[in-house]
């Protein structure tokens, strides 16, 4: 077994794994600053919220079409497709709509933008999931959302922090389209693993997509995960649209913010590895459940509460934050449970990436619905009651038990070699 291999990296999709990092690099540069900054200019908090929510929905959209689309056509195809639409979008977004604050051109233009990402990245995380061997595939799908999370948040805000003082906010969000080029370029194009898929014994095209709902037809698992997944980085995506505004109120600038953003997914991408590890040794379901959505519901709340315990002490606040993005790197290994339920593993990875994409829209949306009415105190108990039910939907998301004792005794073989 070659060394990459044993660590859970597949050897022959590792340069991918690089690009998906500096795409996502590119995709990230303004996700920590960008509804602060159009709030500062004018556009109201409820505007600035239905802006990401409709990039949200475009998200939801591509993540459920990158599964099934990457059966028809091919991972390549589709990651190309991504980047054309993420160039697009953005031309519209920052050359026609931003400067003038035009929300009728920036609202459609940005949605666009938000088919970019998950046709690339998605597609890349359904190839992996075909070309790793079971026994090391919590570890392949933790390495992905290492390179994912570590380009979307971290690199992406620490690079931001940095270049909208020096190049300026608008030419820092032009600069992505550099950043996006260089990863598409080495995912596709250096990369140069072939694409074994599921023998789906010719079907249509229009039985491909269809497969994508029909799958929870066939096991209704498959739907939970997907439920579960969509609580997974809900918070992720309702931070950055109203904490950056509450922690102000306590004397944060902007910069700390992005500073505690960028570091709370240091440790996220950190313990994505680990509990891909963890995973794989005391049980997907286990670490989903414990650690994922027990973990952070009440980390949360710790997160949320810790200006009002400590005041503005950055780096008491930014401890607090740091453990809840370890605990969130917890719902890893459901990138390897929900796949493992069925044969077809392009259509279960079709409802887990709508859940990923999904996600995107709920967290906005979720703010800008109950913002006004309950505050940023309301809102962020809501955001720790959903990780406390998906811990309860995950209780019944477990493995065939045949199929469970054949993965352990392989789990544990492997550990041994």
């Amino acid at each position: 077994m070659h060394i990459t291999d044993r660590i859970g990296l597949p050897k022959n999709l590792s340069i991918g794994y690089i690009g998906v990092l500096i795409f996502m690099m590119g995709d990230g540069v303004e996700q920590g600053w960008l509804s602060p900054y159009l709030v500062e200019q004018g556009l109201s908090m409820e505007k600035s919220a239905l802006l990401f929510t409709a990039y949200g929905v475009t998200v939801g959209i591509s993540a459920w079409l990158s599964g099934v689309l990457v059966e028809s056509f091919g991972p390549r195809k589709i990651m190309l497709t991504g980047l054309f639409l993420y160039i697009v979008g953005t031309i519209g977004f920052v050359g026609i709509g931003l400067p003038d604050l035009n929300y009728e051109l920036m609202l459609p233009t940005y949605a666009m933008r938000g088919f970019g990402y998950p046709f690339f990245a998605y597609s890349f995380l359904v190839w992996i999931t075909y070309n790793s061997p079971q026994f090391i595939l919590g570890r392949a799908v933790g390495w992905f959302w290492f390179v994912f999370t570590g380009g979307l948040v971290v690199l992406g805000s620490y690079y931001s922090s940095w270049a909208i003082v020096k190049l300026g906010y608008i030419p820092t969000l032009w600069s992505s389209i550099i950043w996006v080029l260089i990863g598409a370029f080495l995912a596709i194009r250096l990369n140069k693993a072939s694409f074994k898929k599921f023998n789906d014994e010719g079907k249509p095209n229009t039985s491909k997509l269809l497969a994508g709902f029909t799958v929870i037809r066939e096991e209704p698992k498959v739907l939970l995960g997907g439920i579960v997944r969509i609580i997974n980085t809900t918070a992720q995506f309702a931070f950055p649209v109203f904490i950056p505004t509450y922690l102000a109120e306590f004397g944060f600038s902007t910069s700390e913010w992005l500073q505690i953003w960028g570091t709370i997914f240091i440790a996220n991408i950190g313990f994505n590895l680990l509990f891909g590890f963890i995973g794989d040794t005391m049980g997907w379901r286990n670490t989903v459940l414990w650690f994922g959505g027990v973990g952070c519901g009440f980390s949360t709340l710790l997160f949320f509460y810790s200006p009002s315990l400590f005041g503005a002490n950055f780096w008491l606040v930014m401890a607090c934050g740091i453990l809840w993005g370890a605990l969130l790197a917890g719902y890893v290994p459901l990138s390897a449970l929900i796949p493992s339920l069925v044969k077809n593993k392009g259509a279960a990875m079709s409802i887990l990436n709508l859940g990923a994409g999904l996600a995107v829209f709920v967290g906005p949306a979720l703010v800008g619905l109950f913002i006004t009415q309950l505050g940023s105190e309301g809102v962020v108990w809501i955001l720790a009651g959903l990780y406390f039910i998906s811990a309860f939907l995950t209780h019944f998301i477990n493995l065939p038990q045949l199929e469970h004792k054949a993965f352990t005794s392989r789990n544990k073989k492997s550990l041994l070699t």
